[in-house]
């Protein structure tokens, strides 16, 4: 986690050097690399896909992005029941009792104790969509709280961040983000626009969980 820590640090600095220069002309971007054969995407969306599951229960998204990232990290991804069991059994960073109850939502920094559950590292920030670019180009996994009634584009409080999906692919070619979304059965890389990404995002005030 040092190294994600150091990595974003030096991004931010960076990035506040830059605006420092530019001043009212315009916001400063980082030159992206890329690491995926195409040109413009960030990830690897399809390499992600068969990680996603749709969520059974009302509450456990955020167990279910974890189990997802598991996958994707390990090749063994535990079942809903197995993810939400582990959680009801971890005692939460946040408030007493364990991580996850099937009657409310898992709070954001608790996904960061679950992963280190099962033996990854990860750190919780308050990020941009460069820094999330730059997590994907260098192979981390990503979970961001969002909205999803902005999401979906669906009627209802649009104005609070309450449900976790896992990006996987960020397309700068097509102003897509990809996501695996366990809340709808079609959420297996689920795929929309940055604009409505960053409308979702913004609820949570751009939190995301990354992995080292």
């Amino acid at each position: 986690m040092t190294n994600v820590l150091s990595t974003r640090l030096a991004a931010v600095l960076s990035a506040a050097a830059a605006a420092s220069v530019v001043g009212l002309a315009g916001a400063a971007h980082a030159a992206p690399s890329y690491s995926n054969s195409q040109a413009g995407m960030h990830g690897d969306p399809a390499a992600a896909a068969p990680f996603w599951h749709f969520q059974i229960a009302q509450f456990d998204c955020g167990e279910m992005a974890v189990a997802d990232v598991i996958g994707q990290l390990t090749g063994h991804e535990p079942s809903e029941g197995e993810i939400t069991e582990a959680a009801e059994h971890t005692p939460s960073d946040n408030h007493p009792g364990p991580i996850y109850t099937p009657t409310s939502r898992t709070s954001n920094n608790d996904l960061v104790v679950l992963l280190k559950h099962y033996g990854i590292q990860a750190g919780a920030f308050h990020s941009n969509l460069n820094l999330i670019e730059q997590d994907l180009d260098h192979g981390r996994r990503v979970i961001a709280g969002v909205n999803d009634k902005t999401l979906w584009n669906a009627s209802g409080n649009r104005g609070q961040e309450n449900h976790f999906v896992v990006v996987t692919g960020i397309d700068t070619n097509s102003n897509v983000v990809h996501v695996n979304d366990s809340g709808i059965t079609g959420g297996r890389d689920e795929q929309v626009s940055i604009a409505t990404f960053q409308q979702a995002w913004a609820t949570s005030d751009d939190f995301a969980v990354v992995t080292s």
